[in-house]
């Protein structure tokens, strides 16, 4: 017999981990004995605080009187190196995942990556951070696993409709993921970890037959009657196939210029702009936790806030608890911040983007410029840089004194490597955007106590929240509309937000492939 159950169990010595401390609280719910429990597979992990005491809820599946043998996670591909070439512009979660299920379908991928293996690319984020130099080919935005390899590897996501998430975590498992991505409420593999997980899967990739190719920079599509032939490399090289996976990431300019320049439609798009927020991480678990302490069983905590304001919602994104803020510039003098945690959480600060939606009406310019809103926010970006005074360093304000239209007397201390400079942000921040975060940020701190303080610190700007060109597509096919066998996918084409609906759209793009060659 096999029951779902779910059970609560206290934050201390790490009870939830304890198989033994599990088994007695499922006979408990059961009103069994232990003995004639097998085996308990836990389905969810999930942190409540809601009441005066913090507890773990448990989804347990428990076998009694019933054979249990343990999931394994292996993976075991064809050999595709003679079977029909996909290219797959884009070494992100989208383009890995899309190579993954083409190999599984029997399809060759050749991975084009503009960027360098992640071994390489540790130098160039080295420079960024040290010096304030930034490499516009290998940075925090380009190279092997995309933005999502140093840049923390949360795997929350809402897009359950896309796919199957299950399927896509587990890959993660099987390349070198703890199992506890499979069972939290919120996962997170920790950008510690992500790079020697997506070294494995390159590897799979390479195994089955598939290549992967660095410093391979795409910088026009050969198309030809309306079908895709191949695509033209800065190099001088062409490489044929008659599918191409455009997953180049929402950083990747350049291609969005391309194909405006190749007449090949694409459209404007709205994104979100704002700054990223960092706390004392003691501040927000006092909050969170309702406690003076967090406790050593007891991970850092996360906020998730939303404010309407001014018919426009204001909003956290992104949250890193325990984590770093990172400078994701893609070309030199513009600023941008991202956020990051290691596996453990365990640096003292926790940050989170919170940002405005920036609408197609709130920018200058016709409704038929499709690089309107990129040129907007390389504008901002730009104005971020020159207020910082160069070599990354960030313009800042303390949150009080933000609200409060005061330049900061000093900054407290944070995060962000290259260093922040005290900056008054409504000289970079649009004026719509500037005076809808300085009434939220007081009604966050209505929400959760503790929250609004001049211990934090906003850093500008967050900027690459999503891409600000969308490529179209046909729902059916996921062909581009002009393009027979270009398949626009991923974060960079405006069909998702983040590594799991990425992976899901690389995959569907994948299966849209295999019909096209078929």
């Amino acid at each position: 017999m096999i029951k779902e159950i779910e059970i609560v169990c206290p934050p201390d010595g790490r009870q939830q981990d304890d198989p033994e401390v599990l088994k007695k609280l499922a006979a408990v719910a059961l009103n069994i004995l232990p003995h004639k429990i097998s085996g308990i597979k836990t389905l969810k992990r999930s942190i409540d605080a809601r009441g005066r005491k913090v507890v773990y809820r448990m989804q347990l599946q428990v076998f009694i009187d019933e054979v249990y043998t343990p999931e394994t996670f292996t993976v075991n591909y064809p050999d595709v190196k003679n079977g029909k070439p996909v290219i797959i512009a884009g070494a992100g979660p989208a383009g890995l995942f899309a190579a993954l299920h083409c190999i599984e379908q029997g399809l060759k991928p050749i991975i084009l990556e503009r960027g360098k293996d992640v071994k390489q690319r540790r130098r160039d984020l080295a420079n960024i951070n040290k010096e304030g130099l930034v490499n516009p080919e290998s940075n925090y935005c380009f190279g092997e696993g995309g933005a999502g390899t140093y840049s923390d590897g949360k795997l929350y996501t809402r897009s359950t409709k896309r796919g199957d998430v299950n399927a896509v975590l587990k890959t993660f498992v099987a390349h070198g993921a703890t199992e506890d991505i499979l069972i939290d409420a919120r996962p997170h593999i920790g950008t510690n970890k992500l790079p020697q997980i997506i070294t494995s899967i390159k590897e799979s990739i390479l195994n089955a037959g598939g290549e992967v190719h660095f410093d391979a920079k795409v910088s026009a599509l050969l198309v030809d009657f309306g079908k895709i032939k191949g695509v033209q490399l800065t190099s001088g090289d062409k490489i044929m196939a008659e599918a191409v996976i455009l997953a180049t990431g929402h950083s990747a300019r350049d291609i969005f210029e391309m194909l405006h320049r190749q007449n090949i439609l694409i459209e404007a798009k709205p994104f979100a702009l704002g700054v990223r927020i960092e706390h004392p991480q003691e501040i927000i678990d006092r909050a969170q936790y309702h406690c003076e302490h967090r406790g050593p069983d007891l991970p850092p905590s996360y906020y998730n806030l939303v404010e309407q304001v001014e018919n426009r919602g204001v909003f956290s994104f992104c949250m890193c608890p325990g984590g770093i803020i990172a400078p994701c510039a893609t070309e030199i003098n513009e600023i941008v911040v991202n956020g990051w945690s290691p596996s453990k959480r365990n640096n003292p600060f926790a940050n989170s983007g919170t940002v405005v939606q920036v609408n197609l009406e709130d920018v200058a310019g016709g409704d038929n410029d499709p690089l309107k809103m990129l040129r907007f926010q390389q504008g901002i970006e730009k104005m971020a840089f020159k207020a910082g005074g160069g070599h990354l360093v960030a313009p800042g304000q303390r949150m009080v004194d933000f609200v409060g239209n005061r330049v900061s007397a000093n900054l407290p201390v944070n995060s962000y490597l290259p260093g922040t400079k005290s900056v008054a942000l409504k000289e970079i921040l649009p004026g719509w955007i500037n005076e809808r975060l300085r009434k939220a940020l007081p009604a966050f701190g209505r929400k959760m106590k503790g929250y609004y303080t001049n211990e934090a610190i906003l850093v500008g700007v967050e900027s690459r929240t999503s891409s600000p060109v969308k490529v179209p597509r046909d729902k059916e096919t996921m062909q581009h509309p002009q393009v027979t066998g270009l398949f626009p996918c991923g974060e960079g084409a405006g069909y998702a937000g983040g590594i799991i609906s990425a992976a899901i759209d690389g995959i569907n793009c994948a299966s849209a492939a295999l019909k096209l060659l078929s």
